[in-house]
């Protein structure tokens, strides 16, 4: 496909988020399936370690650069990155492709109650968007294949899985051929900010690539997961000298 790069090993599809949403819709329209994946810089380095979670990313059909940390690395290391396609921002387009196309979509994930909530938040924005169920993310492994059933019987087009990264990945792909919706996405955080339970960075820090830093803010027990960022521009910055 064009329009990809490299970074750290990793395949990311550099698109702009209107491109993003053209092949999405060409999937819905041509019933064809469409596993993506939002990656971050803490994705990226998850990777470098984790040979299970690097294969389900090069298995996906679209690899977009979600961290303003992969947007950078791509351009320091000399590829073309129109932008930072988000998960959030993507999610909430998506809504409105789904309306369009009658495409019906599936809330899987988070707390018990929010996946509804934010189904409701959706709906209020786009009133003729089809839901086709909600479920939350508290789950065990023995139910998988009951929610998968449930899944295929609400005849769902979009799954949106607000599992966390990475689970809510190797979720998707391990259920991939047995999941009959065509487009299935990761999104993590993106219900509890839709339902208000979270917050995310304003605006003015999103243009300044600043939102990592808003969120620490926000929640300092992120601290330790925030390490990868640093972690990840040293291997950006050697790798480019070597």
């Amino acid at each position: 496909m064009a329009g990809e790069i490299t970074v750290l090993g990793v395949r990311i599809n550099a698109l702009t988020m209107k491109d993003t949403l053209t092949n999405i819709s060409d999937s819905i329209a041509n019933k064809q399936r469409m596993f993506i994946v939002t990656a971050n810089t803490e994705m990226v380095m998850l990777c470098q370690n984790n040979e299970q979670f690097r294969n389900i990313l090069c298995k996906a059909q679209l690899v977009l650069p979600d961290g303003i940390g992969v947007v950078w690395a791509g351009k320091y290391l000399g590829q073309q990155v129109p932008e930072r396609v988000a998960g959030f921002d993507l999610t909430q387009e998506l809504f409105a492709v789904a309306e369009k196309k009658k495409a019906r979509v599936y809330f899987l994930g988070a707390a018990p109650g929010i996946a509804q909530k934010a189904a409701d938040v959706a709906i209020a924005q786009y009133p003729k968007l089809k839901v086709a169920g909600c479920r939350d993310g508290y789950f065990s492994a023995d139910k998988n294949l009951e929610i998968v059933d449930e899944i295929n019987r609400s005849e769902t087009d979009i799954l949106l899985a607000a599992l966390g990264a990475p689970k809510q990945e190797v979720w998707l792909y391990e259920h991939s051929e047995m999941l009959q919706a065509k487009i299935l996405l990761g999104v993590g955080g993106t219900f509890d900010v839709m339902a208000g339970t979270a917050m995310r960075a304003p605006k003015t820090w999103q243009n300044m690539g600043l939102e990592w830093l808003y969120r620490l803010l926000m929640q300092p027990s992120r601290f330790i997961r925030m390490l990868s960022i640093p972690h990840f521009m040293c291997k950006v910055l050697f790798s480019k000298k070597h």
